[in-house]
């Protein structure tokens, strides 16, 4: 796991065929409130696990797994997770939470062809994401974690119940597959996903102070460009209709 900055540890997905989220570990060690923000891949649980451990952090210190969205490559792995610190609550916006709950997981596959694989290659059961979410967000809140206060901002267009987490304080942005470090968005063409949805996300983030910018995927970035967001936002809205 690597540190960030004081309060925020990160630990990089794995890629193989299927990608695998990176995982964020967010809040002040000492407080013992510690959250996950999203999980990754399914197989990666052990990997994570032993990621948090290697760096001394105890599994009670974490409270709860908050979900930027419920994409396979972020949610896979949560059974495994939740096998380790069945403690932790599950946070999830209302739009996806309300899906899982009811054991519908077009959420999570995006499409059926892409679900029959997965099934497959991990050995999953149909009921693999019906879970019990503990709080269902909705976009707007602010929470003190770890003695650090992040506010949530429903960011739909990825998927239909997307969400960033952001750090005034520090200028921090994890805007789970919405927008990258490469000038590259989220895609569109999944089940819950909308392009004009997308535009206007992109738009509301790049309204922020966002210093750290710390996606789903790919590379991370100190010193983020004031103009970053909007500038991929332009190359991106002829698509976006």
């Amino acid at each position: 796991m690597a540190k960030i900055i004081d309060g925020i540890y990160f630990i990089q997905g794995q890629d193989e065929f299927i990608p695998d989220s990176h995982t964020y570990v967010i809040g002040e060690p000492s407080s013992m409130d510690l959250s996950l923000i999203d999980v990754g891949l399914a197989g990666k649980g052990k990997y994570k696990i032993q990621s948090i451990l290697r760096d001394g952090i105890e599994l009670n210190a974490i409270k709860r797994i908050i979900m930027t969205h419920t994409h396979f490559d972020h949610i896979g792995c949560i059974s495994e997770i939740l096998n380790e610190i069945p403690h932790a609550e599950l946070w999830i916006h209302s739009k996806e939470a309300e899906l899982l709950e009811k054991g519908d997981d077009r959420a999570v596959y995006g499409m059926e062809m892409f679900k029959d694989m997965c099934q497959m290659q991990y050995g999953l059961a149909p009921d693999a994401f019906k879970l019990k979410v503990h709080k269902k967000l909705e976009g707007s809140e602010k929470f003190l974690l770890g003695n650090m206060e992040w506010e949530i901002i429903h960011i739909p267009g990825h998927s239909s119940g997307g969400i960033a987490l952001y750090n005034k304080e520090k200028k921090v942005l994890i805007p789970g597959d919405v927008v990258y470090a490469d000038y590259a968005i989220g895609r569109f063409d999944l089940f819950g996903a909308d392009a004009r949805e997308l535009k206007n996300s992109l738009l509301k983030l790049s309204k922020l102070e966002v210093d750290i910018l710390l996606p789903g995927h790919n590379q991370l970035v100190k010193g983020l460009p004031s103009d970053y967001i909007l500038r991929t936002l332009k190359m991106w809205e002829p698509y976006l209709v």
